[in-house]
């Protein structure tokens, strides 16, 4: 039976990292609200307390019964899930003179607590949090501190239950990883054997005793994520699956036709539909980002309702839905923040009788790339940069026509083109261009212009929850910039963005 963690969720952002990270361990991980009572402390082997952006003081904080699992499960608390722990056991928590935010550097570690095996004195760690403990509960020792945090980790003696004031879950906390499979593997005694081959063969198997018979149609976009679950169906139900590529006139240039190229001979039964107008009618006049992300997620819809009554026994609708789009999206998992609105999260309304399925919801992105190696599916595919499912929509501030999407798909063809040209883009995360509401003057062959800038946009990330622009050489963006002015009429500014995620997102929309 495959051993697996349990992570309750306070709504912390950064919970779907310390998921990430656990299973970087080959280690697999489910995630439930602190609130959840649909688990069973028995079907697992570890729990971890993830942070929070309440306060354990305050009358409306997240709590749960912690005693009934101490002693039963071992226990890392995680910021708020330490703090929880130290005022649920008579300790003191109490806020912070100064926010302790930011890197911090650990010391008067104890070296001989197997939680900090192999990690040194002055280790990176990182802070996010308004409230410390002021005081350690009764029967515990601290264990580690930092210059500003005296209790930076603690543990509760004769229990492996362990409280930490930091993030180890964050890239930043250089031994994080460390921390953590020594709280796993060693402490928690779990055999870190979860892979994409045992995720394919477990993944096949529910999806065939899920689905029986039945049939699904599936949205294909020419991505990994749809790419993925489209051949995790197809080896799971064959011929019952039913793939639609629909042309919403947001694709990048000449997408349609590529795409469609691009999955002959992978055995998949895909559909090309051209719904273009609809999609440009539904959008007219309208600027707001999040409005045109609900428009374009229900003419999505409309159209998949079509095409599914067209297929006798369909019951489902497959999805390429990734963990970080659901995470964004809404708080299924958990209190999280909604910080944007996917047209795939979410459900389906009454009226489409279909039933969804998302094989591929609890994954991160490389995860998801490494089940499509697993597949077989052509790196073609799989080194291609996410693109977002509203398309060029979320690229274009403000309203859509077809003029916008024209413009916006030749500049983006060019970046593209010269990012691949000059061995650039398999080491980029994601790329592409945002045409601006904005006009500004220019000269051209002695004359005045007046037209369009655009964005360049390219970030490294692994997961897509953070990322940092991408330093191009400056001859580069000097040539790009040269050949979309000269060869995209409508253009005649090009600027770069360098900021980060955060505080920035990836999508300016």
């Amino acid at each position: 039976m495959q051993e697996k963690v349990l992570i309750l969720d306070f709504g912390s952002q950064y919970t779907q990292l310390i998921a990430r990270r656990v299973r970087e361990l080959n280690i697999y991980c489910e995630i439930f609200p602190f609130n959840n009572n649909k688990y069973k402390i028995s079907d697992y082997k570890a729990l971890i307390l993830s942070g929070s952006p309440y306060s354990v003081r305050s009358e409306d904080s997240l709590k749960i019964n912690i005693d009934k699992i101490r002693g039963v499960l071992p226990v890392l608390g995680i910021c708020y899930g330490a703090q929880l722990l130290a005022h649920n056991s008579g300790g003191l928590v109490k806020a912070s003179k100064t926010r302790e935010y930011g890197r911090a550097n650990l010391q008067s570690i104890d070296n001989t607590n197997n939680l900090f095996s192999n990690i040194q004195n002055s280790s990176q760690v990182w802070m996010s949090h308004a409230d410390t403990i002021f005081k350690l509960p009764p029967s515990t020792k601290r264990i580690a501190s930092t210059k500003d945090v005296e209790n930076a980790a603690f543990q509760f003696i004769g229990e492996n239950t362990f409280g930490i004031q930091f993030h180890p879950e964050v890239y930043h906390s250089s031994d994080g990883k460390t921390l953590l499979k020594n709280f796993l593997v060693d402490i928690a005694n779990i055999n870190p054997n979860w892979t994409a081959s045992s995720f394919v063969d477990k993944t096949i198997h529910e999806l065939k005793n899920i689905i029986g018979d039945e049939s699904v149609v599936l949205g294909l976009s020419g991505g990994v994520d749809s790419s993925v679950a489209a051949v995790l169906l197809n080896k799971a139900i064959g011929n019952n699956l039913y793939c639609v590529f629909i042309d919403n006139g947001l694709l990048r240039k000449n997408e349609f036709d590529s795409v469609l190229k691009q999955y002959e001979g992978m055995g998949l039964n895909v559909k090309g539909v051209d719904a273009k107008d609809k999609f440009y009618s539904a959008l007219k006049n309208i600027d707001d980002p999040e409005k045109k992300r609900k428009v374009i997620g229900k003419v999505f819809v409309d159209v998949f309702d079509e095409e599914s009554k067209k297929i006798n026994n369909v019951k489902w609708l497959g999805q390429g839905t990734i963990y970080p789009d659901v995470i964004e999206s809404i708080s299924v998992k958990g209190p999280s923040a909604t910080i944007k609105s996917h047209h795939n999260v979410g459900g389906l309304p009454d009226y489409m009788k279909l039933k969804v399925i998302e094989p591929l919801k609890m994954l991160f992105k490389d995860e998801v790339r490494r089940v499509g190696k697993e597949l077989k599916i052509s790196d073609n595919i799989l080194k291609r940069h996410p693109f977002p499912g509203p398309g060029l929509a979320i690229r274009i501030l403000g309203d859509i026509n077809e003029e916008k999407v024209k413009i916006l798909q030749d500049a983006d063809e060019i970046f593209i083109t010269e990012l691949i040209s000059n061995n650039l883009y398999d080491k980029i995360w994601q790329a592409g261009v945002i045409l601006l509401p904005i006009k500004s003057v220019g000269v051209m062959g002695d004359e005045r212009t007046y037209e369009n800038c655009v964005v360049l946009r390219a970030v490294t990330s692994t997961d897509g929850m953070t990322a940092d622009w991408v330093n191009l050489p400056y001859e580069f963006l000097q040539d790009v910039s040269n050949k979309i002015i000269n060869n995209v009429k409508g253009i005649n500014r090009v600027v770069y963005d360098i900021s980060s995620k955060p505080p920035a997102t990836i999508e300016w929309e």
